[in-house]
């Protein structure tokens, strides 16, 4: 395997670079490398149709943050970077022809219903697929032509700035991308060392009704709607499948379900309980934290020799008493499910250990 080129880089340099190298730092520095990116592109587009004296300028910087302003995630730049940069060509086409026709028929009724009635066929599009393609064609069509009455040599104009603010954005788009599975293999660690948490806190019978608990699984469930949304783009990413990325979901979410329940048939006299069963739940329990911050580690680190590591079965014991037996077989069901999502982590690690 060949070594990365941070490899010949000086010590200093490396130390210098190493926030905008390291995932897990450019995951942290997400909001701020998109900003520092959009700053130096701005700059560049203004330096660039100021340099050139090119008239109304300014439409090629809001071309630049219309096109990437709102973009974040590497996954989505490509597809959706193409989709606005149709619909600011497809606005620029049809403001040009507006002004043409008005400065030809003269007729500002016709060219006001003209660009209302383009407006709403854009606004139909606009609910569903590439809805915000039709409305960007729809807010670049009044750019171009105002009211129709704008000189044709300054729709012209607006239309190459909005070209070179397309090209340059298309360009910065890809500068330090930020990749959409880095989210969700943070995302994911965090939300499988609060479920540690929070399961330590049911097996050792803290009350689940403190703040800190309700808050823990309100952050989870967040989790879970957080990491569903950035399955698309992940997938785009690293070519896993929507497929074994809703297993991998199905897992935590399974994990969240089982935890909600545990938490609430829990027996207050676990501590009476003969000694045999008490260790054999006290197994479970390391096993099923081991895996929890195992999985957490392997994701956040990178060392996913961590996930390839089998749980050693725990005993089982002699007899449970019937007040125990639902608790027990909930805790051997998550242990069940969490060798599962380990398995399918180990799977598909060498496409998300970017």
């Amino acid at each position: 395997m060949k070594k990365p080129f941070t490899a010949h880089l000086p010590a200093w340099l490396r130390r210098v670079l190493r926030p905008l190298l390291d995932p897990y730092r450019r995951y942290r520095h997400a909001r701020l490398i998109h900003a520092a990116r959009i700053v130096v592109g701005l700059l560049v587009t203004i330096m660039l149709t100021t340099g050139i004296n090119l008239p109304h300028g300014e439409w090629a910087s809001v071309t630049m943050l219309i096109v990437i302003g709102g973009l974040q995630h590497h996954g989505n730049i490509g597809k959706k970077s193409v989709e606005r940069a149709y619909g600011t060509l497809i606005g620029a086409g049809l403001g040009l022809a507006v002004v043409a026709q008005q400065n030809y028929l003269g007729q500002p009724l016709l060219t006001y219903l003209i660009m209302s009635l383009a407006c709403g066929f854009f606004a139909y599009h606009a609910i569903g697929k590439g809805g915000y393609t039709a409305l960007l064609s729809a807010i670049t069509l009044f750019i171009v032509a105002g009211h129709g009455d704008n000189p044709i040599s300054d729709g012209l104009w607006r239309t190459v700035d909005i070209l070179i603010g397309i090209a340059l954005a298309l360009a910065f788009s890809f500068a330090l991308p930020l990749y959409a599975v880095y989210s969700w293999r943070y995302n994911l660690a965090k939300g499988l060392r609060d479920c540690a948490k929070v399961y330590g806190r049911i097996s050792h019978g803290q009350a689940i009704t403190a703040d800190e608990h309700l808050k823990l699984m309100g952050g989870l469930n967040a989790i879970m709607l957080q990491l569903r949304s950035l399955m698309p783009s992940v997938s785009k990413e690293v070519r896993i499948s929507i497929v074994e990325l809703e297993a991998i979901q199905g897992h935590f979410r399974m994990c969240l379900s089982t935890l909600e329940i545990l938490a609430n048939i829990r027996p207050e006299d676990i501590d009476n309980a003969p000694d045999e069963l008490k260790a054999c739940l006290e197994a479970e329990h390391r096993l099923i934290r081991r895996q929890l911050i195992g999985m957490a580690r392997a994701l956040q680190t990178g060392a996913t020799e961590r996930l390839k590591r089998t749980a050693e079965p725990t005993p089982a014991p002699m007899q449970v008493p019937p007040e125990l037996v639902g608790y027990h077989l909930l805790t051997q069901q998550m242990a069940r499910n969490l060798d599962g999502m380990q398995q399918r982590l180990a799977k598909t690690a060498r496409r998300w250990k970017i």
